[in-house]
């Protein structure tokens, strides 16, 4: 800690060069913070599925949905220890900036499909026993105020009821959550009871979107999706069943290789900013050549002189760091209530935070290293007598 003000005082010396870098350095950061949010909230459900679980769809599209009287034949092949099913409603509560998922599905087979997720005994047992049932996510349940007990109107995007109304009105019993905040993101939902729903809805009855299956072992998922395929092949509702992570990772992809995407942006702006601080380090050195013969005349050994100038490199980009991330931090709760449910929540979690300081003390030394050896080999006579 004593040689802090030394550090300070370098890296300030020129103070508007070091804050134009420190600004370069800040956005990259800022930058490096919200792609990553962004890249992990595309891959939370490929992180979080289950590999007993597996998926069936429609065999050439998602959208295209399947008999319900699929569920017993699924539930006869051998290894499947249970089978739930799940229709997209696509809803929006007041206006249309305020969209969610909605999916109607069997109260009971869902929630044992997904045991990660918590609810109250009694608000499970409710959801169950009421036709016009809905539970909901607790972040959803926060955000807009909503209470149990309370009608939930919700307007569809896609189903019209009986009288051709795209106008529902459910019972809100219970509130979903989960004890893992990375599972968390996955309850911001609302499930709405299927028998109601299907007896209510105008075309489509005795449908649904698509089945989950859970299976006893993950080492037969191939297998045993092989042979729910073999079932309903050359029928007029062909499937296509995958592991869960494996369909979470397809789906994300319809948009776009996140993955791959982030990682070249943020190696351009990397190498950018390696390139902009290297050079802000090298030129400083330079203007700073008779100090450090001074320093070392003074009795600072070359060790010291090298490390009090990679130092300076390290504390620069650290402090940039520090401060993209934490306004990337600062941003990102705006972010999500401006999407209005549309997204998976984005944070900045622990592992974006320890990523990014190494890649700040890795930046550190790669632009600090070739000044700090200059000056341990700098000769005192030479760079007092103005030799450079």
């Amino acid at each position: 800690m004593r040689y802090l003000p030394l550090l300070w005082a370098g890296l300030f010396r020129r103070k508007t060069r070091t804050a134009l870098t420190l600004a370069s350095v800040l956005i990259a950061f800022l930058l490096f913070g919200l792609l990553q949010a962004v890249e992990l909230a595309f891959e939370s459900g490929a992180d979080t599925a289950d590999a007993r679980r597996l998926l069936t769809t429609a065999r050439y599209s998602i959208i295209e949905p399947l008999p319900m009287a699929y569920l017993r034949r699924i539930e006869q092949v051998p290894g499947v220890v249970g089978v739930a099913f799940a229709d997209w409603f696509g809803a929006r509560y007041q206006n249309e900036s305020n969209a969610f998922p909605v999916f109607a599905v069997d109260p009971a087979r869902y929630l044992d499909m997904y045991p990660e997720f918590t609810i109250a005994p009694d608000q499970r047992e409710a959801f169950a026993r009421t036709r016009t049932g809905a539970v909901a996510g607790v972040r959803l349940v926060e955000r807009y105020g909503w209470r149990i007990g309370q009608k939930l109107p919700i307007a569809s995007e896609i189903h019209a009821k009986s009288d051709g109304s795209m106008a529902w009105e459910f019972d809100l019993v219970g509130v979903l959550d989960a004890d893992d905040p990375a599972v968390r993101g996955n309850t911001d939902v609302v499930l709405v009871n299927v028998a109601h729903f299907d007896e209510a809805r105008q075309f489509g009855k005795g449908k649904t979107g698509w089945y989950i299956v859970r299976i006893a072992d993950p080492a037969q998922a191939r297998v045993i999706a092989a042979e729910i395929d073999r079932r309903f092949m050359n029928s007029p509702d062909e499937t296509k069943t995958q592991p869960e992570k494996e369909f979470a990772i397809g789906f994300a992809r319809q948009i776009g290789d996140m993955g791959a995407l982030v990682t070249r942006i943020l190696a351009a702006v990397f190498f950018t900013i390696l390139i902009l601080t290297g050079n802000t380090m090298a030129q400083s050195i330079r203007e700073r050549i008779p100090e450090l013969a001074i320093l070392k005349t003074l009795g600072f050994s070359d060790g010291k002189v090298t490390a009090l100038v990679l130092a300076e490199a390290v504390l620069l980009l650290v402090i940039g760091a520090v401060l993209g991330l934490t306004g990337a931090t600062a941003v990102l709760p705006v972010v999500n209530g401006s999407t209005g449910g549309r997204f998976p929540p984005l944070f900045v979690g622990t592992g974006i935070w320890l990523v990014g300081l190494a890649i700040a003390v890795a930046l550190a030394v790669a632009v600090g290293l070739p000044p700090a050896l200059r000056a341990r080999r700098l000769r005192i006579v030479e760079a007092l007598g103005g030799h450079r």
